[in-house]
Parts: C-alpha cells; structure tokens; sequence
C-alpha cells in the first residue's frame, strides 16, 4: 500500500511535464462499473387545455387512479377527459447517485394529445431494467413547442408540442450498488478500442507509477492497481484519469453518408496507381399532341397524333489519374480539378474500392 501512495505522489510531479498535445485518460476511456442506467415509467399528465387525448387507456388509467383514491366511477360512465393526457417519463439515473438526488425527466405522449403545454405530471414510479423502482417523478412541464389551428382545418406546429421535459422532476428512491470500491484493480475501457492506445496507455501509466502496475487485457481494457480504501482510490483515480497519452492514429477510412452527400476521408487513406473517368448520361423525352382537323366539306373527325421527341445528351467526361501513395490533399485537388458533384465522388470512390485501388475501409451510413 506504501508503494501505492508514493505512486501517486510521483505522478503529481509527472502530470507537470506532461505533453500539451496528448489526450486525458479521462477523455479516451471510461473506468468499468461507472456508468449510468436508464429508467422508464408511466403516468398521466392533468391541467391541459382541451390538447389531451382519447385513448383506452388513459380513460382505464384514471379510473385506477380514482379508486386509489376511494372514488369508483360507473362502468357506465365515459369520462371526457380532453384536460389528461397518458405519457412515458424516461430519465438516465447517472452512476453513484444517492436517494433524496434529483433526475431531469423527459415526459412524451403515447396517445393522441395535440400538446402538453401547460399540464402537470402526477406521481408516477420510474423503474430500471430489472422492475425495481428507483425515483418518483412528478411536476410542472416545460414544453418548447405549440401549435395552433383554425376552424377551416387549418393548423400549424412549431416543435414537438407532445414532448416535454420536467428540471428536477424526480427524486431518487433506491441507490444502485456499483463495483467501483471492489477489487484490487481499477479498469479503464478506451472509448474506441486500439491496441496501439491500449498498449500507449500501459506504458504511460508503467512509466509513472512503476514497472508492473499496469497492463491490458485486450484493445479495449487496461487494468491498474489500486488501493482498496474508497477515499484513497478515489484521490488515486482522480489523479490517474489526468494522464496524458498519444492516442494511436486511426485506421484509413472513408466515410460516406448517402442521405446528405456528405464524404469524409481520413488522412491515412492511400489510393494506388488508378485512371478514373466520370460523365452522365442524360435521356429528355418530349411528349407533344398535334390535332389533325378534316378538311371543310369533307366527313372526318378531328384526330389527335401524339409527337414524341426523344434527345440523348452526354456530357463530356475527363479522365483523371492517381499516382502512387497520394496523399490527403493529392486526392482533394484531383477531385476538385475534375468538377465533380459529391454523388459522382461516391460513384468513384466506391468504383476506386472494388477496383482494389482504395487503400481504405469504405463506410456508408
């Protein structure tokens, strides 16, 4: 444990000489067993304007409601509840967060309510994935969106008006055990993994602290020692997680988003000796009507003859050459000297890849 601490005391000199343009450990991993959990719940939200909805089960809702509170309605009886809306609340609890702690929750209409403006949430339970029930949710609503219509129909919506949010909206009920304390280790798992990183990470954390104390399970996880008492391993974390590390360059990829046109080349992206030529072909057809009249004095009818005229134009295409090795920059000029549209890249990029000649991994989202 001795050891441990003068660790430690070694690594608050060594942060000083740290390079600037390194990453914090902080920043390209997160340590096993911090992490959030996501809740979920059901309620209803009261008070609106005439914006609530009918459902089935908003009506079956607040009849359970009622007789919670010794108030039993006739099945006869069809509420019009156009002021109650039925609504999901989802919140993420975040890790070591204590009972008595408030959530932001986000509250969102599951049926047919054409707003929450102006509603309040009643007390409704939030539970985790495994049935439990961590915080209890209740409030006013804030709602960015409104809408607003007209007696001939008419309607227009800013926003989502059936989504609203609640600023401290709930309070934590059940504390949620975490593995943070357990163990003589602490584990980071980078946020992208690299075994060139996990290996940096190793070496930084080695340098510092001694030969030993640190040393990776895979690309993705890097297990140190740590002292097994909560407020010294907490110190010795928040010191650890500083650390400064060169990230390992990523792998050559060329990411394409169909949807937007949007192309993003890495900088590692080589392309091999290759002649690219791009041109469209374009088909414009012409449809025309001709009426064709008889003569005065003779017996016919009136005809009309369709004219079609069909044109096919083919824009001229230029042929452009990668070298060798080209670079970054190489590629960018070739493929602005040849004019080409982000469509017409795609194409090349994608025919430069089945062609072998794309020294990348090609992406398209």
């Amino acid at each position: 444990m001795s050891r441990i601490r003068l660790s430690v005391i070694a690594l608050v000199f060594a942060l000083v000489a740290a390079p600037v343009l390194a990453d914090r450990l902080k920043d390209m991993a997160r340590v096993k067993g911090v992490r959030s959990n996501q809740l979920i719940g059901y309620g209803l939200v009261v008070g609106l304007d005439g914006t609530g909805d009918k459902a089935p089960f908003t009506n079956q809702t607040f009849r359970n409601m009622m007789n919670q509170f010794g108030i039993v309605l006739p099945e006869s009886t069809n509420p019009k509840l156009a002021n109650v809306a039925a609504v999901t609340i989802h919140a993420s609890l975040p890790p070591f967060a204590k009972p008595g702690q408030e959530l932001d929750i986000t509250v969102s209409s599951i049926g047919n309510a054409d707003s929450l403006r102006g509603g309040s949430l009643l007390m409704a339970p939030l539970k985790g994935a495994d049935g439990q029930v961590y915080a209890i949710a209740q409030g006013s609503l804030v709602v960015g969106g409104f809408g607003a219509g007209g007696a001939d129909g008419s309607r227009i919506t800013v926003n989502v008006p059936s989504v609203g949010r609640i600023p401290n909206g709930a309070t934590i009920e059940r504390e949620v055990t975490s593995p943070f304390a357990q163990g003589d280790t602490i584990t980071f798992n980078l946020l992208r993994p690299d075994f060139t990183t996990a290996r940096r990470v190793t070496e930084v954390i080695n340098e510092t602290l001694g030969t030993g104390m640190a040393y990776a399970h895979d690309a993705t996880s890097v297990s140190v020692k740590a002292p097994r008492d909560p407020s010294q391993r907490v110190s010795f974390l928040s010191i650890l997680e500083n650390l400064e590390v060169d990230p390992a360059q990523e792998s050559a990829k060329v990411v394409i988003n169909s949807r937007t046109g949007t192309i993003v080349v890495g900088q590692n992206v080589r392309v091999s000796p290759a002649a690219v030529t791009h041109g469209s072909l374009t088909v414009t057809i012409k449809e025309n009507f001709d009426v064709n009249q008889p003569n005065p004095f003779a017996d016919g009818d009136t005809v009309v003859t369709p004219n079609t005229q069909i044109a096919i134009t083919e824009e001229p295409a230029r042929m452009f050459q990668f070298g060798p090795a080209v670079t970054l920059n190489e590629i960018v000029q070739a493929v602005n000297q040849v004019g080409a549209a982000p469509g017409d890249v795609m194409a090349v990029l994608e025919a430069l890849k089945q062609a072998g000649a794309l020294r990348a991994e090609l992406i398209v989202i």
